[in-house]
């Protein structure tokens, strides 16, 4: 098969599935992401998330994790909301807005996509025998292939910023055991811009990346060890996940808009035609766990858990976030 008519293919395919964009880069070793990670990793900066000292070599090195990967495919899902929360409720990271975990519309949509090109150019380009899709749950460095692969580069928020999207964007990741046509990568487009560095309430952010452990996406998800005391007065009403750093970034003002997915709809709860985006401070006070297994079955926000919302909700009110 010619490289660019597979890359051409490859690229169409994406959209025509749903995703808002598509690159591919060549699969190989991420020499300089292992030394950051490794040293990252010895200041212990990744926390309670373990999981991330596992696996080293097979997440630097895709050909490692899929026998026989050639390219690394990057695909990205707009998810900047039409509509916000109420102010005055416990804030939930935009991510988790939508009824149906992203997880679930991304591997659908990868799932689309293999189905084209195998199709199209047989069954042997994908390792059937090992998982070779991926949606931020296995030991792949997704932002660094997308920005490998042409989509955008890694801010000082260390999120991806693509060109006519902002950082408001998932990431998937298809791998294939054959050769392409590959994207240029974008050059870093941040400049003496620290607007993000800067309105990190917790300080989680600087010049040489970002500190997990005092960032409120990690205390109010992934900690197990409840939040840090230190940390109740600054979580800027955040009950799960954080915002702030892709809010204030100048190229989200100028790129992100409205996504277009109805798979992206906003949880509803079913009741007055209200969306939890509505929600005020008590209804989210007030929600037991048999309604929060109901309305959040299928969402992000189910994957913290209730117990884990309620402990943080607890937090702001405590630290007089919202009225009592």
């Amino acid at each position: 098969m010619q490289k660019i008519e597979l890359s051409s293919f490859v690229r169409q395919g994406a959209l025509e599935v749903g995703f808002d964009a598509c690159g591919l880069a060549k699969a190989e070793e991420l020499s300089e992401d292992a030394d950051y990670l490794k040293q990252w990793l010895t200041e212990e900066k990744h926390g309670d998330m373990y999981f991330l000292t596992q696996n080293f070599e097979k997440r630097t090195d895709p050909r490692k994790l899929v026998p026989g990967c050639k390219s690394v495919v990057a695909v990205l899902l707009n998810y900047f909301p039409a509509k916000v929360q109420n102010s005055t409720a416990p804030q939930i990271a935009k991510y988790a807005y939508s009824a149906v975990d992203y997880h679930f519309v991304i591997k659908e949509k990868l799932k689309q996509l293999e189905q084209k090109i195998t199709e199209k150019f047989g069954s042997e380009i994908v390792t059937t025998d090992f998982q070779h899709t991926f949606v931020d749950s296995a030991p792949v460095l997704e932002r660094r292939w997308a920005q490998r692969a042409g989509l955008g580069w890694i801010g000082k928020n260390m999120q991806l910023i693509n060109p006519g999207l902002g950082s408001f964007v998932f990431i998937g990741i298809l791998m294939l055991n054959a050769e392409a046509e590959y994207d240029e990568p974008i050059p870093n487009r941040c400049g003496t811009c620290s607007r993000c560095i800067d309105a990190c309430p917790t300080k989680a952010l600087d010049n040489t990346g970002l500190n997990a452990t005092k960032c409120i996406s990690y205390l109010t998800i992934e900690s197990k060890h409840g939040i840090n005391s230190q940390f109740n007065p600054l979580l800027s009403n955040y009950a799960l996940g954080c915002d702030i750093c892709g809010n204030v970034c100048p190229w989200n003002k100028k790129w992100a808009t409205a996504h277009q997915h109805n798979e992206l709809s906003p949880v509803n709860p079913d009741f007055e035609n209200e969306s939890v985006l509505d929600w005020n401070a008590e209804t989210w006070q007030q929600v037991s766990k048999e309604t929060f297994n109901r309305v959040f079955k299928n969402s992000a926000i189910k994957r913290a858990g209730y117990e884990k919302l309620k402990q943080n909700i607890e937090v702001l009110k405590n630290s007089g976030k919202f009225e009592q």
